[in-house]
């Protein structure tokens, strides 16, 4: 751990407790909108450390609040609790014990280190104001974030700012990476079924072939980030799957083409989709068959705003030292739920070291993936001075 690192005695004291914690949950993964037993675990931590507890917010989401003093401020800081369908590989004493499913992503660490918050909180009692803590459910993909949001999360629970942190392996332990502005891309995917004309492979003017259809779209979307997009704007269109057919012979009667389109600008996201709507529909006209375009926006652009950005970076600086804090430069194209949350109120995403080499390296989505748990106490820290300079105690 970086030399500079600081962390806070009271968590020092509890991390042995909360290190077991995380392991449990890591021992016991569940999908997303399947967290029954994290939740219930999160939600009796938070009622027996004296917080007012709101269970199934968005499918198996939890709030804890907790309320002191008369300040006005009201803060929230969301974990993700679900797991990943990964077969784990990693040997641990507490691997997985769901076949199928593992935390190769670390939210088992990442709702830890705020059930560790949460206990300093209740026990030491340092600010004046208002503590949202939001555990949320199925961040992979599955919309966990905008479900609570659509379930009325910053209606029953009003913030100010909100903040959430991931783990970042390769980024050396101690140090954290904080980015103003656009930091992680908007993620859709794009499923398109061409439905053309079965015929034999020998007698094809007797078809509409939707595989030479499906070959003439996947090239002529790559002309898109090309020839649309400045040079300086990132994009993405990836196609991920192209399937058609069962056999040598046969011309079949559909295709189907499966990507991904990222972008770091909303106004970038929509000339993507748009081009991608005009490109498929008349390259498939041009080639006698049609198109059905499902297109399904599954996070938006990760903003972080600027005073939040400014006063989480100086709360870490004070932390951990200046030294110890990066920057991403111009964002990257992972994609991440929390953007739903941030799209309603302003606030940051943060990044902490998860390590690298043997220790903490491996990267997210691997079977080989473990969450550092000399990590934990320092995320932990960071939320704890987080909240007691944003909710300052009179």
């Amino acid at each position: 751990m970086s030399q500079g690192a600081v962390i806070i005695p009271e968590i020092h004291a509890h991390q042995a407790e909360f290190v077991a914690l995380r392991r449990d949950i890591h021992a016991h993964p569940e999908l997303g909108f399947e967290e029954v037993r994290t939740s219930r675990l999160v939600a009796d931590k938070l009622a027996e450390w004296g917080y007012d507890v709101t269970a199934g917010v968005g499918g198996t989401g939890v709030v804890g609040q907790l309320k002191l003093g008369n300040g006005t401020r009201r803060i929230g800081i969301r974990a993700d609790m679900d797991a990943l369908p990964i077969v784990e590989a990693t040997g641990l004493p507490y691997a997985s014990t769901h076949h199928g499913k593992m935390h190769a992503c670390g939210h088992d660490g990442h709702t830890a280190i705020l059930l560790a918050a949460a206990h300093y909180f209740a026990a030491t009692r340092r600010f004046d104001g208002t503590l949202n803590l939001i555990f949320q459910p199925a961040e992979e993909g599955q919309g966990g974030a905008q479900r609570m949001v659509a379930d009325g999360l910053f209606k029953r629970f009003p913030c100010d700012a909100v903040y959430a942190l991931h783990n970042a392996p390769g980024v050396q332990l101690g140090h954290f990476v904080v980015h103003e502005g656009p930091a992680l891309a908007s993620a859709d995917t794009v499923t398109i079924t061409l439905t053309g004309k079965g015929a034999h492979g020998a007698m094809p003017q007797y078809g509409r072939d939707p595989v030479v259809a499906a070959a003439a779209i996947v090239m002529a979307l790559q002309t898109i980030v090309a020839r649309n997009l400045s040079a300086t704007d990132a994009g993405v269109i990836t196609v991920g799957s192209l399937q058609a057919g069962t056999t040598h012979n046969v011309i079949p009667e559909t295709a189907k083409i499966l990507l991904t389109v990222r972008a770091l600008d909303r106004t970038v996201r929509d000339t993507l989709e748009a081009r991608l709507r005009e490109v498929v529909d008349l390259q498939a006209r041009s080639l006698g068959v049609s198109a059905e375009i499902h297109y399904h926006k599954v996070t938006s652009v990760v903003v972080n705003t600027p005073d939040e950005t400014r006063f989480i970076r100086g709360v870490i600086q004070d932390l951990v030292g200046q030294d110890c804090v990066q920057d991403m430069g111009k964002g990257a194209m992972g994609s991440e739920d929390f953007s739903w949350m941030l799209d309603e109120v302003p606030g940051c995403y943060v990044l902490l070291g998860n390590g690298s080499g043997s220790q903490g390296g491996c990267m997210v989505h691997n079977p080989g993936y473990d969450f550092n748990d000399e990590a934990l106490p320092l995320g932990a820290s960071m939320w704890a001075r987080l909240v007691e300079r944003y909710l300052v105690a009179a």
